[in-house]
């Protein structure tokens, strides 16, 4: 399937944006009368390098009969017709040397063959619209040249009228894998050629207007709505049947609206009538504005609970269909997430029309990143180099157009990780020239000089803390300075959310409620990117055999590739929900209040129900509803709740009525407190320990004479029951390579934790219980956990106290410190009270729901794309393990522990770098622990924060083993 071909063609190295192409203009879908799709099925036929005399495939009757055939929307390395995807964060995956590229430049020529709509005027103009194609294409239609262009993210247009015949119309696409414009597209995720946004031609009558433009400001003080639209090349009115409006375009036009927020996101349908077309408009009124350093959205300063989102589909790769882009805003809306920073370009245009009508507030991201310019120290970055200002200010327009008339889009972000230069400038220039209604971002110019925010990525906490105070760190130029601390504070990135984690959010989301200017963020990012593999499961950098990659950098997100929510979803929703549901009192046996609080910028609380719930023992003991009064945002009240004796209460702030995005009842935030203190279990003593040969007997424990170890207990056999430190490190034990030397993975690997020696001392058989001295430590190294495990018994139960010292010099925290356990497989059911239902650490336990759970240890597993620590529960006052017949082991904790199951050690886990790695063995791994290290986020930003570090001290804890109650 390959050709040869001559070398590229001179304009392939040219800085140029393309040529041939019509000026940007928004964008709308139009009538499907004036439309006619062009997706679906194209030959296809792929070549190792660029092409360059050899067009003959463009010209009418060319047989491309021996060719293959790809799905357009689509991505050809993702068809199985040639090529593989690659993955890298910073680096191009060829030769820096700008603008020119490889000629080993994968193309892909693509055909379709279409007739001209039968109802289409003769006298109407037509225009071919490409919405996206990596990374640059030439476009012939029925043997003439159309142009060509780059910009892969954005769309191009080009006038065919005049070359349509009523049948047999023949496209022809030549797409390269790179060119100039690849340097700048280094956007941190797959590189991945192809026609993977929609083609389409378009009916543009006579007397249809080229462009148009909705400004629709709102005057919070009078409630009142201020509509002008300009239009371009026609003349023509807007009607808004709902507000009574029927005005000239161009006029201003002021009336009585209900503004748009995130939170009220409230459109106005109608449409703008001209002599050629009547385009529908969906007009929401806002107003966005830096007031007093703080950005104001309708007179009101706003908190963004929001995320970064690529587009992505584990089989489509960036080809994503309108369904996905709505469940993804409906799972975005379902956990309390209300923005988007369309990293790092600007989205499908449906999906901006989703987040007009369900709500979220949009920064809008321009197609442009050089941040493999970064290890050059930024010699030659085409943001400072004036031969590319052209390009950038071409992809400034093309989004800004498109775009413009969406009342979600906010702000205006001119990149990312572009370092600074005098590109960006004239971009910023351009867009304030443009569109003065909306705000400018940037984050990788420290001097903000473009901009009207302040931008930072995973600064740690304290510092956080000190931009809110406005202490932070001066700059050397005291105008610039000045200038920038006057500004409005946002993260467009933190919390990475990559395999386990993020941890920190909630301490994150204290600052962004205490400091005015610290207006919250986006967590890094949406979903992971791994794409389906028939080996892997799912596939991240190098599994394609890249020479160059970043692994599985590329997973580092809120949602599974499945779109299955991650524990570090459930945990955000918890702690961005806007609605704080604390009790005040009540941790005794009678009534008590709580304290319910409105976190909305905009909203009341009447779309919500109040519902209370009350468990003893794992059952239902009670429930009803709350009368809670109107509260305007910001404000709280208390009321009463009844409580029913010792157990846990929960409140449940629901949806009364269904909405778009969530059904009636969808729980939207919640409290709970337990009424009656927790009792921990009394000790099992008074028996006696008996040496019988090789065993020695302790009520219902069973122990080896020479070793001390437990080896049944009643009828269970139990193997390998000892001092535990070790966890299969997370991508933030793990740290990336740009981070200070406090990333505790590697140290803990260094140091050998991940291969403990246990050393027995002493075997003590005493009047009243059964002590084992042992000392565990990794080989080669002098530090060292002197151990004690002292084993008492009533007969019908069995208590371990445990005691450790530490000895020499310990440099770095524990990942974890408790006993680990084996039982036979059939043991794999588990129940337990404390929290749940899913995992949680130290400092990734917002969301950790205290009650009685129960499911089989299969499920308490978490998938993450690169298998780590996983699946702890919190806060556990008693887990059980069990076999089909009820029989098992009971664990009560003289504390409350973490509790772990799992069907392979740690080791294995640690072993395994995909998830079908991981096979069940014949045991169940118990890790009963004291206590756990945090969890951080420094796959790229802060670490674990210190009162989440466990330290190596002198520690005791205890447990006491039975059966099943």
């Amino acid at each position: 399937m390959n050709r040869t071909h001559a070398p590229i063609l001179p304009w392939y190295e040219d800085m140029a944006a393309g040529s041939g192409g019509l000026e940007p203009r928004a964008w709308y879908a139009g009538s499907d009368a004036g439309r006619l799709s062009l997706n679906g099925e194209w030959r296809f036929w792929l070549s190792p390098g660029a092409t360059a005399e050899d067009e003959s495939f463009a010209r009418p009757g060319f047989d491309a009969s021996g060719w293959g055939t790809v799905a357009v929307p689509g991505h050809w390395v993702l068809q199985g017709v040639g090529g593989a995807p690659a993955y890298t964060n910073v680096a191009y995956p060829f030769p820096v040397d700008p603008p020119r590229v490889p000629t080993e430049n994968p193309t892909g020529d693509h055909l379709r063959i279409f007739d001209r709509p039968a109802g289409w005027a003769g006298d109407s103009e037509v225009v071919l619209r490409f919405d996206g194609v990596e990374s640059c294409a030439r476009v012939w239609l029925n043997g003439r040249e159309l142009g060509d262009f780059k910009g892969s993210r954005l769309p191009h247009e080009f006038t065919v009228g005049g070359l349509l015949r009523a049948e047999g119309n023949v496209l022809a696409v030549r797409v390269h894998q790179w060119s100039s414009g690849s340097y700048l597209e280094d956007q941190d995720q797959w590189w991945l050629p192809g026609i993977f946004r929609d083609v389409t031609l378009l009916e543009r009558p006579p007397g249809a207007p080229r462009d148009f433009f909705v400004h629709a400001g709102y005057d919070h003080r009078h409630g009142s709505g201020t509509l002008r639209v300009e239009c371009d090349g026609a003349e023509g009115r807007v009607v808004l049947p709902g507000l009574g409006v029927d005005a000239a375009t161009g006029e201003t036009v002021t009336v009585p609206v209900e503004p748009w927020t995130a939170e009220t996101p409230r459109l106005y349908d109608g449409e703008l009538v001209t002599t050629g077309e009547r385009i529908p408009l969906r007009v929401g009124f806002r107003t966005v504005a830096v007031e007093d350093g703080v950005i104001r959205v309708n007179g009101r300063r706003v908190l963004f609970r929001g995320v970064n989102r690529h587009e992505f589909h584990p089989e489509t790769g960036r080809a994503v269909d309108a369904a996905t882009m709505r469940r993804d805003l409906v799972l975005m809306k379902q956990h309390n997430i209300n923005a988007v920073r369309t990293s790092h370009y600007p989205p499908h245009p449906a999906f901006l029309d989703l987040c007009d009508e369900l709500g979220l507030w949009v920064v809008d991201e321009c197609d442009l990143e050089t941040h493999g310019f970064a290890g050059l120290e930024w010699r030659d970055n085409p943001a400072d180099d004036e031969r590319w200002t052209p390009a950038l200010l071409d992809r400034a327009a093309r989004m800004v157009e498109r775009d413009k008339n969406h009342a979600s889009v906010i702000i205006w972000s001119l990149g990312n990780e572009c370092g600074s230069g005098r590109g960006l400038t004239a971009m910023a220039r351009w867009i304030r020239g443009r569109d003065p209604e909306r705000l400018v971002h940037y984050e990788g110019d420290p001097s903000c000089r473009d901009v009207d925010l302040y931008s930072r990525m995973y600064p740690d906490h304290a510092e956080v803390e000190s931009i809110g105070r406005r202490t932070e760190a001066p700059l050397s130029d005291a105008e610039s300075d000045a200038r920038r601390r006057a500004m409005p504070f946002v993260m467009c990135e933190y919390g990475h959310a990559m395999g386990n984690g993020p941890g920190g959010l909630a301490e994150y989301q204290r600052l962004f409620e205490q400091y005015e200017r610290c207006q919250g963020g986006f967590v890094w990012e949406w979903i992971d990117h791994g794409l389906v593999h028939p080996e892997h499961g799912f596939a991240y950098g190098g599994d394609f055999g890249e020479e160059l990659h970043d692994s599985n950098f590329v997973c580092d997100g809120l949602l599974f590739p499945d779109r299955t929510p991650s524990p570090g979803l459930i945990e955000y929703k918890k702690v961005i929900e806007p609605v704080r549901i604390e009790p005040t009192a009540g941790t005794g046996a009678g009534p008590g209040t709580v304290r319910i609080s409105n976190g909305y910028d905009f909203a009341g609380l009447e779309h919500l129900d109040f519902e209370w719930s009350y468990e003893v023992d794992g059952a239902p003991a009670g429930s009803g509803t709350l009368d809670v009064p109107e509260l305007a945002p910001g404000a709280s009240a208390e009321v009463e709740l009844p409580l029913r004796g010792e157990g846990v209460w929960t409140v449940r702030a629901v949806l009364a009525r269904s909405t778009a995005w969530g059904e009636r009842g969808h729980v939207v935030a919640w409290g709970q407190a337990e009424a009656g203190a927790a009792v921990a279990p009394t000790a099992a003593v008074g028996g006696r320990p008996e040496r019988n040969g090789r065993v020695i007997t302790l009520g219902a424990g069973v122990f080896d004479a020479a070793t001390g170890a437990l080896v049944r207990l009643g009828t269970v056999p139990v193997v390998g029951l000892r001092l535990d430190v070790w966890r299969a490190p997370t991508d933030n034990d793990n740290g990336a390579a740009w981070q200070p030397d406090e990333r505790y993975g590697p140290r803990w690997r260094e140091l050998g934790l991940h291969r403990m020696r246990h050393r027995i001392d002493a075997v003590e058989v005493g009047e009243d219980a059964l002590a084992v001295r042992a000392r565990v430590a990794p080989a080669g190294v002098g530090p060292g956990l002197r151990t004690v495990y002292r084993w008492t018994s009533d007969g019908a139960r069995l208590g371990l106290a445990v005691s450790v010292v530490p000895e020499g010099e310990w440099r770095v925290p524990l990942p974890r410190l408790g006993i680990r356990f084996g039982l036979p497989a059939a043991y794999g059911r588990a129940r337990w009270f404390g929290g749940g239902p899913g995992e949680a650490y130290p400092d990734t336990r917002a969301a950790s729901v205290l009650g009685w759970w129960r499911m089989p240890v299969d499920a308490m597993q978490t998938p993450y794309v690169r298998p780590q620590e996983n699946g702890a529960r919190a806060d556990v006052r008693w887990a059980e393990l069990t076999d089909g017949s009820g029989a098992g082991v009971r664990a009560e904790g003289g504390e409350p522990f973490w509790f772990t199951a799992r069907r392979w050690t740690s080791e294995q886990l640690d072993a395994a770098e995909h998830v079908p790695e991981l096979r069940a063995g014949e045991t169940v791994w118990v890790n009963l622990d004291h206590a756990v290290q945090g969890i951080g986020s420094q796959s790229c930003g802060p670490g674990v924060l210190p009162e989440y570090r466990l330290d190596a001290k002198d520690t005791e804890f205890s447990f006491v083993f039975s059966a099943p109650g």
